[in-house]
């Protein structure tokens, strides 16, 4: 008998059998899937995954890893079943990171092997870690939360701010941690995506990409937080990316 896939803590729903391809669609810091509920739940052949992190949402009493490395090394034991068609990592600004470094570990340890990773709004590695979250004190970050809440439709009540303000600390302090001075290059391409006016990452900042692998730039219109409304030219780009048919761009400018 078919072992059931439903159960996962990873996804919030079983993949689609039918899909010719899928991405893992990871959330920012301080946030859960609720911030993908505006993507369809694929796009033509290609399934699109929100994963569930841990110390949020349906994950919310357990304990987030203290590093990426550790981060990444859970979430593939979670996610490699679903690794059975070709796969890719969404990641944006934050998760950006994690996304690399789950390809990276995938890569090193000779497991199933990304199609390609998709970053968004993110410094390469090697390049940080910066931010300015990292120097802000709890009032600040509390502050950012009631922004990320009502940017997403929500109303921020206080109890609400007070628990994923823990969360967005620990994912801060994991960005701190983070040091990679030499990244493994990757074997899959890299679609680096920027966003016009974004104010956090200026797309120019992201030049550092391909020194973690071949890399394709893309820059749509919109604030830093775009994704989250799913625009049409990302999912495309998603898709074509998945298909082989990715741009060939050279990195932007610096604005």
């Amino acid at each position: 008998m078919r072992e059931s896939r439903a159960k996962s803590v990873w996804l919030q729903r079983e993949p689609s059998p039918a899909a010719a391809a899928r991405v893992f669609c990871v959330p920012h810091a301080g946030c859960g899937t609720g911030v993908f509920r505006n993507w369809p739940p694929e796009h033509g052949p290609v399934d699109f995954l929100p994963v569930e992190l841990p110390g949020r949402l349906s994950r919310f009493g357990e304990t987030m890893p203290a590093t990426f490395e550790e981060l990444a090394a859970d979430m593939i034991a979670g996610l490699e079943r679903y690794m059975d068609v070709p796969f890719a990592f969404f990641g944006h600004c934050w998760s950006a990171l994690l996304a690399y470094e789950a390809t990276a570990r995938l890569q090193r340890a000779g497991g199933p092997a990304a199609a390609r990773l998709f970053v968004s709004s993110q410094l390469a590695p090697q390049d940080g870690p910066v931010g300015r979250m990292l120097g802000m004190d709890e009032a600040e970050l509390a502050g950012e939360l009631e922004a990320m809440i009502r940017d997403q439709g929500g109303t921020p009540h206080p109890e609400l701010v007070a628990v994923y303000l823990r969360v967005l600390r620990a994912d801060v302090e994991m960005s701190r941690r983070y040091v990679v001075p030499d990244p493994l290059r990757l074997t899959c391409p890299i679609t680096a995506i920027g966003w016009s006016e974004d104010s956090e990452v200026r797309p120019g900042q992201m030049s550092g990409w391909p020194a973690c692998g071949d890399t394709s730039f893309e820059v749509f219109a919109g604030r830093h937080n775009r994704f989250v409304d799913a625009p049409r030219e990302l999912l495309t780009t998603l898709c074509a990316g998945m298909a082989g048919r990715g741009p060939s761009r050279l990195p932007v400018t610096s604005r």
